[in-house]
């Protein structure tokens, strides 16, 4: 006799497993919207840039077999060379002080150009390439000068401070009672030369009057006192403010070179 077979129960309980199944993804979906809505940006920018560093590899090949010594190049990185960014500028300068007019070519040897360590220029230039002695007045041969030295400021587009200087030979003219307004006006003339005819922009200008406080030479002697008769064009670098000019003033400059 055969035997009978069982009947298969069908199971009704089977959309228990689906159920439990969508709860749990259901959860971890919250979960998941929590974090990203608590997340920490420097955290998350982290993690991100590790990921597309992760999925976008940079293959590139050494420029070079020779050894790289990091503490050899540190220096450098850390105190770039300003001076080697000023010499096309200071090679244009002497070229236009050799073309100068004649009749100023015996102050030549008097031009000096001094460069710091930070980028700075000052260009120091005897009163007598400039102006005649005791006046204020800029002399016409002393112009095509300025003007291609305006063309060079326009161009490097940097803050500019004329310093006027005299020796400590008293002056008293109705014009000018002391040597204080006469090293400033002197000053003052030569900015307004650079802005009035020459165009550059006046709000990187100024002028300041030191008189006989800042001498670079000693007073004792004639030719001492005509070092100390002189007007000086501080040209700043860009990064630096007008405080700069402190380790400018004599005492703190570096030595000069002459031309």
């Amino acid at each position: 006799m055969a035997k009978k077979k069982h009947e298969e129960h069908e199971n009704h309980e089977r959309w228990l497993v689906s159920y439990a199944d969508f709860i749990t993804l259901l959860f971890a979906f919250f979960v998941v919207m929590y974090s990203v809505s608590s997340v920490n940006e420097g955290k998350y920018r982290t993690v991100s840039d590790s990921i597309k560093a992760a999925l976008n590899p940079v293959n590139s090949t050494p420029s070079s077999r020779l050894p790289f010594a990091v503490g050899d190049a540190k220096p450098k990185m850390i105190n770039p060379d300003m001076s080697s960014a000023n010499e096309p500028v200071i090679r244009r300068m002497k070229e236009i002080m050799k073309k100068i007019h004649p009749s100023l070519a015996l102050e030549m040897p008097d031009i000096k150009i001094i460069e710091t360590g930070n980028g700075t220029i000052m260009i120091s230039l005897p009163e007598s390439i400039l102006f005649t002695s005791g006046e204020a007045r800029v002399r016409p041969e002393a112009l095509p000068f300025l003007k291609s030295l305006a063309q060079i400021l326009i161009e490097m587009d940097r803050h500019v401070r004329i310093l006027g200087h005299t020796d400590n030979v008293p002056i008293r003219t109705a014009q000018f009672p002391s040597n204080w307004e006469l090293s400033a006006v002197r000053a003052v003339m030569v900015v307004r030369i650079f802005s009035e005819l020459y165009e550059v922009p006046i709000s990187h200008l100024s002028a300041t009057g030191f008189a006989d406080s800042k001498p670079v030479a000693t007073n004792d002697t004639p030719e001492g006192r005509t070092k100390n008769r002189r007007v000086e064009i501080i040209i700043l670098e860009k990064s630096l403010t007008e405080e700069t000019l402190d380790s400018m003033l004599p005492g703190n400059t570096p030595p000069a070179q002459p031309l």
